[in-house]
Order: C-alpha cells, then sequence, then structure tokens
C-alpha cells in the first residue's frame, strides 16, 4: 500500500510495515487553530477552551454527551462566521452542565480499574491532562498513542462505546489539532468503555461466516429481509443493543464477519456509500423521519475517514469493523428498516452545489443542531475523498437539507 502514514506520522514507532492490509487514503486538511492569527479560527479556538474549562463531557445523569466540539468544529469547516459560533456555543451551553468531583483520582498504576465508569469523567481528564504536562511536554499525540494504541487492550479497540462518540470526538481532535478535544476524546473513551472492545481485542470472535460479500449494503440488505431477527424486539430503542448481544450474539457474528476486506481501501468506500444511505435512504418522501441513532452511523463514519491516514496501520481494519459492528447493532435494535435506493435521486439537484446544502446548514433554523450540522458535514467530506461524479452524495445532503425537520427517536 502507499506511504501516506509514513509522510504524516502519528506514532512513528508503532506504524506497522507491509504486512499490514491499509486503507489507503489521504488525509483531510488540518486547521492548526491554537496558532492561526486570523479571527474565525481564535474563535473557534476560545470557545472550545471555555467549553473544556467549563462543561463536562458526558451530563444529564451521565447518559448524553457534550457536542459542543462537534458541532462548533463542524459549522467552521462549514464556512460559520465568528458570530455564528458564538450563537452556537451559546445554545449548546444551555443544556450542558459544569463539571462534578470524581469519587476518587485515578492514578497510573490503577486507571484501568475505572474503565467503563462515567462517574470518574473529572478525575479521567486530570488524568490525561497530567501526563501530557509531566511525562509528554504538552504533546497531546504522545498521550494518545501511549493510551490508545499501546498495550494489550488497547482504547482503540473500544471507541464505538457510548454510541461512537469516543471516535467521534477522536476525529474532530485530529482534524482540528486541538489539545482540549484530544484530552476528552480519551477521557470518553475510558468512561465508555464497554464490553463490545473484546470483539476487536480477542480474536476468538473472528472466524469464517456461512456466506459473506465485499459489499456492505448487500449485507444490511439481506440482514433487512432474514426473519431470524422478526419480533426480537417490540419497538425502535437504543437500549434494544444489550440484549442483542446478551441472547443473539451468534447471529450479530455470523453478519459482522461476513464483511470480506479483500480490497479494504474500496470496501470502506462502500461503507461510507451505506451509512449515507441508512441514514437518507431510509426515509420515505414526506415522512421527515430521520433517525437519531441512524445519524451516529454516518458520523462514526466521518470519524473512521478522517483518522486512517493518523492511525498505525496495524488498527486500520479493526477500526472499520468497529464501525461495522456498531452499524450492524445500531441498524437491528432500530428494527432494521428498508433502504430504498430511489429515495436519493441526483436528477432532484436541479442545478444546485454544495453551497446550496452549506447555506442550509448555516442558516436554517436547524443550523445550532449538532447532529444536522455533522452529517452534512459528513456527507460533504465523503464526496470530496471519492469523488461525487455521479452526485449521489450531493443528491442525499439536499434531499436531507430540504426535507429535515428534526429527529426521531
Amino acid at each position: 500500500m502507499g506511504s501516506l502514514l509514513g509522510r504524516i506520522p502519528l506514532v512513528g514507532p508503532l506504524i506497522a510495515g507491509p504486512t499490514h492490509q491499509t486503507i489507503d487514503i489521504e488525509p483531510v486538511e488540518v486547521h492548526n487553530i491554537e496558532t492561526a492569527p486570523d479571527k474565525r479560527p481564535r474563535t473557534l479556538k476560545h470557545l472550545l477552551r471555555a467549553n473544556h474549562v467549563n462543561h463536562s463531557v458526558i451530563y444529564h445523569n451521565l447518559q448524553f454527551n457534550n457536542h459542543m466540539p462537534h458541532i462548533l468544529s463542524s459549522a467552521y469547516l462549514l464556512g460559520a462566521s465568528h458570530e455564528q459560533l458564538h450563537k452556537i456555543y451559546e445554545k449548546e451551553a444551555d443544556e450542558l452542565e459544569p463539571w462534578k468531583p470524581s469519587p476518587s483520582e485515578v492514578v497510573p498504576a490503577d486507571w484501568r480499574d475505572y474503565l467503563g465508569d462515567r462517574r470518574f469523567q473529572r478525575a479521567f481528564v486530570d488524568f490525561f491532562e497530567d501526563a501530557l504536562a509531566m511525562r509528554h511536554a504538552y504533546d497531546w499525540k504522545k498521550v494518545v498513542q501511549e493510551y490508545m494504541f499501546e498495550g494489550e487492550e488497547p482504547l482503540v479497540n473500544g471507541l464505538i462505546g457510548g454510541l461512537g462518540h469516543p471516535l467521534i470526538h477522536l476525529g474532530y481532535a485530529f482534524e482540528m489539532q486541538n489539545r482540549e478535544i484530544a484530552i476528552e476524546s480519551l477521557a470518553l473513551a475510558a468512561c465508555q468503555y464497554n464490553s463490545l472492545h473484546k470483539y476487536t481485542d480477542d480474536k476468538s470472535y473472528t472466524k469464517p461466516s456461512p456466506y459473506s460479500s465485499t459489499s456492505p449494503m448487500w449485507l444490511i440488505n439481506k440482514l433487512s429481509e432474514d426473519t431470524r431477527f422478526d419480533g426480537l424486539f417490540t419497538g425502535h430503542d437504543f437500549e434494544n443493543i444489550e440484549a442483542l448481544f446478551e441472547k443473539h450474539e451468534d447471529l450479530v457474528m455470523e453478519y459482522w464477519n461476513a464483511w470480506e476486506l479483500s480490497d479494504p481501501t474500496k470496501q470502506f468506500e462502500e461503507s461510507q456509500e451505506t451509512a449515507v444511505a441508512l441514514l437518507v435512504a431510509t426515509v420515505a418522501p414526506g415522512t421527515h423521519s430521520y433517525n437519531f441513532f441512524l445519524v451516529h452511523l454516518l458520523t462514526t463514519s466521518h470519524a473512521v475517514r478522517i483518522l486512517l491516514p493518523f492511525v498505525p496501520a496495524k488498527f486500520h481494519l479493526g477500526l472499520v469493523r468497529q464501525w461495522w459492528l456498531l452499524t450492524l447493532a445500531v441498524y437491528i435494535a432500530m428494527l432494521r428498516p428498508k433502504v430504498d435506493p430511489d429515495y436519493i435521486n441526483p436528477d432532484d439537484n436541479k442545478g444546485r452545489h454544495w453551497n446550496y446544502v452549506e447555506d442550509k446548514a448555516l442558516n436554517s433554523v436547524w443550523a445550532t443542531d449538532s447532529h444536522y450540522i455533522k452529517a452534512i458535514r459528513a456527507m460533504r467530506e465523503a464526496a470530496h475523498t471519492w469523488g461525487d461524479v455521479h452526485e449521489r452524495y450531493l443528491a442525499a445532503a439536499i434531499r436531507f437539507v430540504d426535507d429535515f425537520n428534526g429527529w426521531t427517536f
């Protein structure tokens, strides 16, 4: 494979040799807002820092995630002015909560003992910031290297905990070159670490499936018609995921292992197409029923796209397969809605382009909705990454901004 990983190193010594399959894509443009002199990047820097100081990363009885870095960064990248960034901050901050003390400190000797315990979010932030200051000379990438990629069960293999928010957060840390977001992503990864990591860490879960396909969309369509899943749950509910793995793990593993990554870069491209389709092509015209949980499959896919050029090669396939596991779990929990490709029609673009979509993102009544903004940003970046010769990414984005009227849960 190519040498992008060598050109843009995150952790030089950890980057694997040619024995590892890699997904070779160009890195996105990174934005070093820390040193940029202009008003817009300075505004973003100050707002991200204010959020880091004032607001916890998990709130509302430790159930909700702080999306401030996601929406501020996405809006900035879509061209938001400093006034619009301030408006977004004020709206988002209204529902966030201040930090609360943790039950105790987290120290190097026992930090793994507290993995998965959200009560320790402040302690984990302090722990990683201590490592930043005391051992890594304020180089946040070295802190990420140590805790995300080293050890027998590195945090990178648990990034889909918490509906993938640690993964999303880490993507923005690299794209914005921001240490506050990076520290928060490590804290989220630690606090939302759950049993899903075992499927990547324990190689015994990777085994032949009775069928296989290189196409994730083919497997999703097969899953939608698989009668073994009929009647498993009575309604759409994120809580279905826990029961799914407890009672039907073998069915999930069957589909998880069925995705054949013989050409990983091509398969990743198809996975991004699938992520867009799961959000937009599951919504019949006029119903406006965009699913709050399905949008996370798109925004986590976007995070994987951001991270791949910076992540050591040995973790490439594992990261993409983590996304696939999350996709299967959420899709089944949402009762496997049918994907209709006809719902995305480039003929409906009618001469409109991305400037139309960007204007809708920043100036519509939904301009302060973090998931709305992130979804638009993800579709635009996918179009840029793979080329959009047939304008299907654009068509999906236009359909989304024209039709969106809030989320269904």
